[in-house]
């Protein structure tokens, strides 16, 4: 930020933040040890007092952001920001600016229950490892990072949580952004009837293991919003793979099954198809 900016309050936020216009007119959020201190709405803040702005596309986001602002520590804050910068360049994806707010809502939540002797576990955090250790890297950074500025003692249980929140940012669609609970348990719940039906382990650094979970991932999403392939007339190909992939063909009936009883989903011939194809590849060295 230049040092020529001017910046004029228009809500104090508390004595260390306050939503401000710069020269451009754009609202922003400033925040500073004391910037606000003594001043009122019109008045200009102290340039050099500034340590952070930040500015949201979204007005939405920004106002629930500035929401935040007012009960989190400055120090919360900066960390949030640092973790979403690593994720930033570790996932190389594009995140939904809802983020900043679900991330630093987060890890205040998560300092004041450490603080308080409340450690939640996770029961699909090693789930979550597997299927999504990009973002789980990130959820370890992120609890070595607010471990050592919070002076707190968060575990893996918090990694996992903390990756949710990135793998819900990624979703474009906002009415995919909350799901990754969910389809972590459906790709967990499918890949256990393929290990029970094979009696077997699998390679999970295979390349077909990562296809396979990969397939069950957008399978997933598709389940939860009740959303199908645009059906094509595979009957005749789901015959032939009958034939030739018979195991894996019974193994994919048998998520159909489960799916439509659990999900009142029903798994079309196309569906059907692709999972038993996925199925066979995992399993053809078996």
């Amino acid at each position: 930020m230049n040092r020529g900016d001017h910046l004029k309050i228009k809500r104090a936020l508390n004595n260390n933040a306050a939503i401000a216009t710069n020269h451009n007119d754009v609202v922003v959020l400033v925040m500073g040890p004391g910037i606000t201190f003594g001043k009122k709405a019109g008045e200009t803040v102290d340039i050099t007092k500034v340590e952070k702005t930040l500015f949201l596309n979204d007005k939405e986001t920004m106002n629930k952001f500035t929401d935040l602002v007012i009960d989190v520590p400055m120090d919360q804050i900066e960390v949030a920001e640092r973790i979403i910068n690593f994720a930033k360049m570790k996932i190389g994806k594009k995140l939904d600016e809802i983020i900043y707010v679900n991330l630093t809502d987060h890890i205040h939540m998560a300092v004041k229950r450490a603080r308080d002797g409340v450690l939640l576990s996770n029961p699909l955090k090693w789930d979550v490892a597997r299927f999504y250790p990009d973002e789980f890297a990130v959820g370890t950074k992120a609890v070595e990072v607010i471990n050592q500025s919070q002076q707190v003692n968060l575990a893996d249980d918090e990694a996992a949580f903390i990756a949710i929140h990135f793998i819900n940012a990624e979703s474009e669609d906002s009415s995919q952004q909350n799901q990754a609970y969910e389809v972590t348990k459906i790709i967990k719940e499918c890949e256990d009837i393929v290990k029970n039906f094979f009696n077997t382990e699998f390679d999970e650094q295979s390349l077909n293991y990562y296809r396979f979970i990969t397939h069950l991932k957008f399978f997933a999403q598709r389940v939860l919003q009740g959303k199908h392939y645009d059906d094509e007339d595979d009957d005749d190909l789901l015959t032939t793979l009958e034939h030739r992939y018979a195991k894996p063909f019974s193994c994919s009936q048998k998520i159909q099954e489960y799916i439509s009883d659990k999900y009142d989903f029903t798994i079309t011939s196309s569906e059907l198809l692709y999972l038993t194809v996925h199925i066979s590849r995992l399993v053809k060295d078996l």
